[in-house]
């Protein structure tokens, strides 16, 4: 699931990521409003104008449940159909993974938004940029990309569904910019060691299953 090519560029990525995971939860740890950062990338966001409204609701419903669920079955049932299990899990474990760190995150560093809801990171961002990423990274293996073309895709793919979703969250004022880049380098960080954690797994399991092609020397 962690291609060759890419690999040590992601894995750097992902070490970066949670370094800015962590230092940005230690910097908004149980704040309750917005830095100067949020401040001025806010006010860019809401300069766009109310018209935008709808597309930032239809793009938050891609981390709400039902459509977060929709994407991850119609991804993982398409690697199903195409005889891609190792795929299938992954594209399961990667979100999944992802989402559930963010839940583990958001007590430990209290900051809240709105009547005190737990803001950091964005969920929301975490779900679509790990799920962009976890496409992404599968596109890259099937189509053997080298290294510098493989994680261009990849980082691009992660980018532009951060991006999107932040974007989404912080017009619908339901995130703080520096709660939708923590969920962005949530994803970046989760998802490269789920990755890796699912081939290590599967090849363990594979090595454990008896070859029944060979003979029986008895």
């Amino acid at each position: 699931m962690l291609p060759t090519g890419p690999r040590v560029w992601l894995g750097a990525v992902a070490v970066l990521a949670a370094l800015v995971v962590v230092a940005l939860g230690i910097l908004y740890a149980g704040s309750s409003g917005p830095g100067v950062v949020d401040v001025r990338a806010g006010a860019a966001v809401e300069s766009a104008g109310s018209s935008w409204r709808h597309v930032a609701l239809a793009t938050d419903f891609l981390g709400e449940l039902g459509g977060a669920a929709m994407l991850v079955v119609a991804a993982a049932a398409g690697a199903l159909v195409l005889r891609r299990r190792r795929a299938a899990v992954f594209i399961v474990a990667g979100p999944g993974l992802t989402v559930a760190a963010t839940k583990l995150l958001k007590p430990l560093v209290g900051r809240t938004i709105h009547d005190g809801h737990l803001s950091y990171p964005s969920g929301h961002t975490a779900f679509l940029t790990a799920f962009a990423l976890t496409v992404a990274l599968l596109a890259t293996g099937r189509l053997g990309l080298g290294s510098a073309a493989g994680t261009s895709l990849v980082l691009a793919a992660a980018t532009a569904a951060g991006a999107a979703m932040g974007w989404a969250q912080v017009a619908l004022g339901a995130h703080y910019p520096t709660d939708a880049l923590g969920g962005w380098c949530t994803a970046l960080a989760v998802t490269p060691a789920t990755a890796w954690m699912v081939d290590r797994t599967a090849d363990r399991l594979v090595g454990r299953v008896p070859d029944v092609r060979q003979p029986d020397p008895r």
